[in-house]
């Protein structure tokens, strides 16, 4: 004997269909879409000329697989000097913005200052000014004090836009830690910067691990000031290397182009693929209570 239903109650007479429709489908479709760059990219880069240029062949599959494209890119470009220049960049920008931005979400969400929620609101609406706007009088700025066509140009400027974000998602990351541990930690003789290195940070670990990581992304795939500060090959990161040096007018090497673009996705890919759960969880706490 069946149970019977509560009011509203529905009960599914197809259980696994509605199931494959509304659960596997769904998730199905992402997949694809997200995996299908990343697979789009290692065919091509594995396609000999003749079949890559050939129209007649299927554009999903390889049929003879080599790693031509792979040597070029590595034998033919700089593209070990771009990918170190690249995680120099991304790992001292991320580095400055987190020790400029962990401090200042600190401030904004533990002092009570006049203007406080006015600096906030600032402080996030500099992040929001598109690049496309700022590229031209930072080049100036660079070019002033001797810094163009220089790395060193892009890890002072990337700051500019990291810092504020981290700022930002900090700030509501603190406010969802209770004061009250760092009033209890100032009650027994601590001070309130010793509050916030023994307390706050060992708690906000997941907020700061979270900007951490958008942070180098952001930096790893920046190509407006990359591309406009820094001119010298032996200079560029990869995102500006592989187009500058695998491109000519309007004719692409696209198999060493998609090898570029699949190598230098990998880092971040595995960033992301190690730390995702302490990323979301420090993401959405911050968006939430900020």
């Amino acid at each position: 004997m069946s149970t019977p239903l509560a009011p509203g109650e529905y009960r599914s007479h197809h259980p696994r269909l509605e199931r494959a429709l509304f659960v596997w489908a769904p998730l199905a479709f992402f997949l694809v879409f997200l995996v299908g760059p990343f697979y789009w990219m290692l065919i091509t880069a594995l396609k000999p000329d003749s079949e890559l240029y050939d129209g007649s062949k299927s554009p999903l599959y390889v049929a003879a697989p080599t790693l031509d494209h792979f040597i070029y890119l590595f034998e033919k470009t700089d593209f070990v000097t771009w990918v170190a220049n690249t995680m120099m960049v991304a790992t001292l920008s991320t580095a400055i913005a987190l020790i400029m931005g962990v401090p200042a979400g600190y401030a904004l969400a533990r002092l009570r200052f006049r203007g406080s929620e006015f600096v906030g609101t600032a402080i996030f609406v500099t992040y929001l000014v598109p690049t496309t706007l700022l590229f031209i009088p930072m080049v100036e700025v660079m070019a002033s004090i001797g810094m163009d066509d220089t790395i060193w140009a892009l890890v002072i400027v990337y700051p500019t836009f990291l810092v504020p974000f981290v700022t930002w998602l900090m700030s509501g990351y603190f406010r969802t830690i209770p004061s009250d541990l760092e009033d209890c930690a100032r009650i027994d003789g601590l001070t309130r910067l010793g509050a916030m290195l023994r307390i706050a940070l060992p708690l906000a670990r997941p907020g700061i691990l979270s900007a951490g990581i958008f942070s180098f992304t952001l930096s790893w795939n920046e190509f407006i000031y990359a591309l406009t500060l820094v001119t010298a090959s032996a200079e560029r990161t990869i995102p500006v290397g592989v187009i500058v040096q695998l491109t000519r007018a309007d004719f692409y090497f696209w198999g060493p182009l998609m090898a570029g673009a699949l190598l230098g996705s990998v880092p971040v890919a595995l960033v992301y693929s190690f730390f995702v759960d302490q990323y979301a969880s420090g993401l959405t706490a911050g968006a939430v209570k900020g």
